[in-house]
């Protein structure tokens, strides 16, 4: 029998072990096969590797674990107890032994064996209500593994937007120095014939030697937005390949979507439906209401089956047939004074109901301001590019005819710096509001709680389980 309960606790360990390590050890992405990364390969690789959703999915999981554990006081308990050893009796009680059995030992084997089960019939439903407070944190981890997701996938797409805003500031940067280049091997071959001037050849070096500097700022921005980009996507020690490039910025603005996106009254409903923290709060109110009856039980009696079977002897290492009794009875407990604490609670479990309560409208209009906002934003957002690329259209031909007059020698160069300052610095803001457009749009997505068009087929089974 020791044997067998020997191989029963190595054979537990074992297997609590290895579901350990199942736990720790995950599947990271593949990075080496990605060349180009896009918003949405992105988004795909943070739901997977990123910690935090380690860390909600745990969390899960505890509360599945919690329910089962609710769940097994429906079941009676049975409890096994053995012991054997060598004992002694005292000189006087040995005395007095001995006086009826002379060839008594003094020193004897003991031993006792006992098997006892109990089970709950009645606790006043607490079991119930408890069973029912797992079940909506169980729905409610589930809630906050989707809002896990809305949020680590928005901050995605703001970091992503962030780093092709700074590629973006890159390509302008570099068209910038090579226009200064070639104006200053102009400027110097103008010199060299006698048409040109010194003070033009200098004036193109300064312009030359600050764009290189602009070049290199926006360089050292994008190397800092792709750590922080890696960071989110969970990559060990925050380094994104170098061989893995970003997507280029798209620069177009998708104008039916934004009409679909302008409803507020409409999109406040669509996002009070849909958020997951809004539901996660819901059915923490409920838990809360399971808790406060939870609470009230202690006012009941409660009504257990117990029986045992036990085994002793004194003349031997193990209980023989005829030293085992046997026991069967039903027992009722009521607690008739408890100092209030019966009272404190229900109470206790009252305001934690009010406290979810008082949550969930703060976050309900909290939803709406950030709806309200996210289209405002957008709407502001899509006005700005529109009027940047009129802006960006005037200042190119203005350029244009900067250079020409100054080749022509009837403009200054001046003028040609000037011109050339307007347009790399609306290029700059034409960038900047393409970059306001899609986290806008991006921003009251995620407000809405929609679903991600970018999740795998996996990824989505997983958020609808």
């Amino acid at each position: 029998m020791k044997k067998n309960i020997v191989i029963f606790i190595a054979f537990s360990l074992l297997t609590t072990t290895g579901q350990a390590k199942e736990l720790v050890q995950t599947d990271h992405y593949d990075l080496s096969k990605i060349e180009l990364l896009d918003l949405h390969k992105a988004q795909q690789i943070a739901l997977q590797d990123n910690p935090g959703i380690g860390v909600a999915q745990a969390r899960l999981e505890q509360a599945k674990a919690a329910l089962q554990r609710a769940l097994a006081a429906n079941k009676p308990s049975v409890d096994a107890d053995a012991s054997t050893g060598l004992s002694r009796y005292s000189d006087k009680t040995y005395d007095g032994i001995s006086l009826s059995q002379p060839s008594a030992d003094q020193h004897y084997e003991a031993g006792s064996v006992g098997l006892r089960a109990s089970w709950l019939l009645f606790d006043g439903y607490a079991r119930k209500f408890q069973q029912e407070q797992r079940r909506y944190a169980l729905e409610a981890s589930v809630a906050n593994i989707k809002n896990t997701q809305r949020v680590l996938a928005s901050a995605v797409a703001d970091a992503f937007f962030n780093a092709q805003l700074a590629l973006a500031a890159i390509e302008i940067a570099t068209a910038n120095q090579d226009f200064y280049k070639r104006q200053l091997q102009d400027a110097e071959s103008r010199l060299e014939v006698g048409s040109g001037s010194l003070s033009d050849v200098l004036n193109m070096k300064v312009q030359l030697n600050s764009a290189k500097n602009s070049l290199l700022s926006s360089q050292r921005d994008y190397d800092a937005a792709r750590y922080a980009l890696a960071a989110l996507l969970g990559i060990t020690d925050a380094v994104l390949p170098q061989d893995i490039q970003l997507a280029a910025l798209d620069k177009e603005c998708d104008i039916s979507a934004q009409k679909n996106l302008s409803d507020g009254n409409k999109l406040i409903q669509e996002a009070l439906q849909a958020r997951p923290d809004l539901k996660a709060l819901a059915l923490q109110m409920k838990e809360a209401e399971s808790g406060i009856e939870q609470a009230k039980s202690g006012d009941w009696p409660t009504v257990q089956l117990t029986g045992q079977v036990n085994g002793n002897t004194q003349d031997g290492l193990v209980p023989r047939e005829e030293d085992v009794a046997a026991s069967v009875g039903l027992s009722v407990k009521w607690n008739l004074y408890s100092g209030g604490a019966v009272d404190a609670a229900v109470l206790e479990a009252r305001q934690a109901k009010r406290a979810a309560k008082y949550a969930y409208a703060e976050l309900r209009n909290s939803i709406a301001s950030e709806v309200w906002q996210g289209i405002v934003r957008l709407t502001a957002a899509r006005e700005q590019v529109s009027l940047q690329r009129k802006t960006l259209a005037l200042v190119e031909k203005n350029r244009k005819l900067a250079k020409s007059e100054y080749e022509a020698g009837s403009a200054s160069l001046v003028r040609l710096n000037e011109a050339q300052r307007d347009l790399t610095a609306t290029y700059g803001r034409l960038v900047q509001a393409l970059v306001s457009y899609h986290q806008a749009r991006h921003h009251l997505l995620a407000a809405l709680g929609r679903d991600f068009a970018f999740l795998s087929p996996s990824q989505k089974k997983q958020a609808a389980q």
